[in-house]
């Protein structure tokens, strides 16, 4: 994976096309959707895992600029987390090299990285899969978002990405493991005109 995005970024840049994402406004789309697991009413810190070149720092910017946000960026390649830090770095918006969050926040959000399988069984990248849910739950206090591709497009959703190459899945399985396996009260968000839904998963307290 690691390899694969790197490889990325450095063909197409710091553009949604640089994390496999066709276009900036369909970007933007999964991180509304994203972030309404956040209550932007009062500061709250955010893990971002597989934060690529750092997009929702720009997006949050944008949307919610008085927003007091303590933002930390996760990615597993270097080369991702280089133009993160160059374009956003700041005492509120950190950046590390890593697979996973090691502090806790209020919340964490994971954009597309249960998607492109790079060749994986079905059966190895369901397990990986289950291990990021569980990650996301260990870091995340009050709750964390993640999305799925649900719907295999004809053509790939952006270059280089063939159509096997997609982990398509009906969110419903996903959703019971994060209310059964990790404790967590789960709504799904699946019409807002994308083949995709998106996980909000909220803690649920003792």
């Amino acid at each position: 994976m690691e390899a694969y995005y790197s490889a990325k970024i450095r063909k197409y840049g710091a553009t949604p096309r640089g994390v496999d994402w066709t276009c900036q406004a369909t970007q933007e789309l999964r991180f509304v959707q994203l972030l309404k697991i956040c209550d932007f009413s009062a500061p709250f810190s955010l893990n971002d895992l597989g934060c690529g070149y750092g997009a929702l720092c720009a997006f949050l910017e944008r949307r919610h600029p008085q927003a007091r946000i303590d933002y930390l960026g996760i990615d597993l390649s270097p080369a991702m987390i280089s133009r993160a830090r160059n374009r956003f770095a700041s005492p509120s918006r950190r950046f590390t090299v890593r697979k996973t969050g090691r502090r806790p926040a209020d919340f964490s959000v994971a954009s597309g990285i249960m998607n492109v399988s790079v060749g994986q069984s079905r059966e190895s990248w369901e397990a990986f899969v289950a291990e990021m849910l569980a990650e996301l739950r260990r870091i995340s206090r009050r709750g964390f978002a993640v999305n799925f591709v649900t719907e295999r497009p004809e053509i790939s959703v952006a270059p280089g990405i063939t159509a096997v190459d997609l982990y398509c899945t009906s969110p419903v399985p996903w959703a019971r493991y994060c209310e059964r396996k990790l404790g967590c009260s789960v709504e799904i968000l699946d019409r807002y005109g994308m083949g995709e839904a998106t996980l909000l998963a909220s803690v649920n307290e003792g």
